[in-house]
């Protein structure tokens, strides 16, 4: 599954953590808990702000934290 984040971010750029659950299939619980090893990593990090996505408006998003937007750095 990790690598299945890397591969939707890298293609994303960046994403609230409720979309990246969806598309994991898994309780955002689950993937904070996922997304924690990449940032130890130094490969994701968390953002505040949008997510860049004109449609999304991720402050009104229903189900997701704002602020609780990551990106993929490498």
């Amino acid at each position: 599954m990790l690598s299945d984040i890397r591969a939707y971010l890298t293609e994303r750029g960046r994403a609230p953590l409720s979309d990246i659950a969806l598309h994991l299939g898994v309780s955002p619980d689950a993937a904070r808990g996922m997304i924690q090893q990449w940032e130890r990593r130094g490969k994701m990090r968390r953002i505040s702000g949008s997510c860049g996505q004109s449609a999304c408006g991720c402050a009104s998003c229903p189900g997701t934290e704002a602020g609780e937007i990551y990106e993929w750095v490498s």
